[in-house]
């Protein structure tokens, strides 16, 4: 319960953290840092416009997407506790409730026959694709390093005791940096605030989504961020007392946040042809890990 609500208070001031910071790179006041949330709460008291192309399929795809990354914030730990919903194999009940949702948002999107949104569909699954293995084996690599397969044991188990532990920790909290802004379809992977229908992928998906839709979309949004902060913060703070892993948390949250403000502030977005590249890219950082712990557990012959 510890780790579900500390990323619930997170999630209100992410995004308003990321906004703050691309304003005082840019030399803007900019929004207040719960400018976001106000934006969220304004669409929660609005109704919804359905198309008359769309189905059913569109109506409950809001929704399923909002639960299933709810339900992935209950794997979560924090410290010495343990997340609500835990047990051995978490990480892949993780990954694959999430890619649950992101299904559910890609056949919403096509169901509106709209040829924008099933371009932005089709580029969100291959880009989704090409991060999942970036995931499991970052997450596969710490399980063989500590022998256990959930998340608590996992976090509860990493001793981060000498210079290439730490390296390795280093390593994948930039993964999951990476991937979190590949999951949110952030720079330098996608810009959320173009309007360019051609190069868009998340925004374009969501075109068709207004009131209590897309506030429960933008909602899952800034969880997700909270939620990948968490897990990176669960590499340095598994085997902290509570005193200490509270504050730790919402440090690394906040640098977490920090560093997505200055990527979008001083990255340019890539173009649509090298972003595979870049995600694939992913995948090689997470084998130098998965060598990494060969190298401590001496595996190599």
């Amino acid at each position: 319960m510890l780790s579900l609500s500390l990323i619930l208070i997170t999630s209100i001031f992410f995004s308003g953290i990321i906004l703050r910071t691309k304003s005082i790179t840019s030399g803007r006041k900019g929004p207040g840092i719960l400018q976001p949330v106000k934006d969220v709460i304004r669409l929660f008291r609005k109704g919804a416009v359905y198309s008359e192309t769309t189905t059913v399929i569109f109506r409950i795809a809001p929704v399923i997407y909002f639960s299933t990354v709810l339900m992935a914030c209950l794997v979560i730990p924090s410290g010495p506790y343990k997340g609500i919903v835990s047990f051995d194999g978490d990480f892949i009940f993780f990954a694959y409730i999430l890619a649950l949702g992101k299904f559910f948002t890609i056949i919403a999107a096509m169901d509106t026959g709209s040829s924008f949104e099933g371009m932005g569909a089709s580029r969100e699954a291959l880009y989704s694709m090409f991060a999942e293995p970036a995931f499991f084996i970052l997450i596969g690599s710490f399980a063989l390093f500590t022998g256990h397969t959930s998340f608590y044991d996992i976090f509860s188990a990493l001793h981060l005791g000498s210079s290439i532990t730490y390296l390795l920790g280093a390593l994948a909290a930039f993964v999951l940096l990476m991937i979190a802004m590949i999951e949110n379809s952030r720079m330098p992977v996608d810009d959320p605030k173009t309007h360019l229908e051609l190069t868009m992928i998340h925004e374009v998906m969501i075109l068709d989504n207004s009131g209590f839709d897309l506030s429960l979309i933008l909602t899952a949004g800034y969880l997700k961020f909270a939620m990948y902060g968490a897990i990176i913060a669960g590499f340095f703070t598994g085997s902290l007392p509570v005193s200490w892993t509270i504050p730790v948390f919402f440090l690394i949250q906040i640098v977490f946040a920090v560093a997505i403000g200055l990527v979008e502030s001083f990255m340019a977005r890539f173009r649509m042809s090298h972003n595979p590249q870049f995600i694939l890219a992913l995948s090689s950082v997470s084998f130098l890990i998965f060598l990494g712990v060969l190298l401590v557990l001496e595996k190599f012959i």
